[in-house]
């Protein structure tokens, strides 16, 4: 048998396109595969005023990678991302797929996989340093208090 590519071939590629691995898991991630996605924020989170401070963080901490933007959402929700991006030098890719439409808003990603297990940014991640922070101000006074009553006695 031949490896070489015979009729049928140049058939199905003619009818059906190139063959792809993972075709709907490549949609879902704006044109990558997910082994490759270092973080991941929903439209949602995209389109929230603020920029994320973990984005920044991995872009600082990952400045090989690219950064891949839902080209579905409004430009005013991309803005900040991309002058992010521009402000670290960093790649960026607005991906538009008028085929099928994904939650994704942003991807960072390498050209190799990681296979990185928690790629998703969740608010209950996003809080928790507030939280801690909240925590440790309302223990302060508590303790402050405990130490002036001591030295009274």
């Amino acid at each position: 048998m031949s490896n070489q590519p015979n009729i049928d071939d140049y058939l199905q590629k003619g009818i059906y396109g190139e063959k792809q691995i993972k075709p709907e898991e490549k949609r879902k991630f704006l044109g990558t595969y997910r082994e490759r996605v270092i973080v991941a924020l929903k439209n949602s989170q995209v389109m929230e005023n603020k920029v994320y401070n973990e984005i920044e963080r991995l872009m600082k901490g990952n400045p090989q990678a690219k950064m891949l933007l839902n080209g579905e959402l409004n430009y005013s929700f991309l803005s900040k991302y991309i002058q992010l991006a521009q402000k670290y030098n960093y790649s960026y890719s607005i991906v538009t797929n008028n085929e099928s439409t994904t939650n994704i808003g942003l991807v960072l990603a390498h050209d190799y996989a990681i296979n990185k297990e928690e790629i998703y940014i969740t608010t209950t991640n996003k809080n928790q340093g507030q939280e801690k922070k909240t925590k440790e101000k309302s223990l302060f006074p508590t303790i402050k208090k405990k130490i002036s009553k001591k030295r009274r006695t």
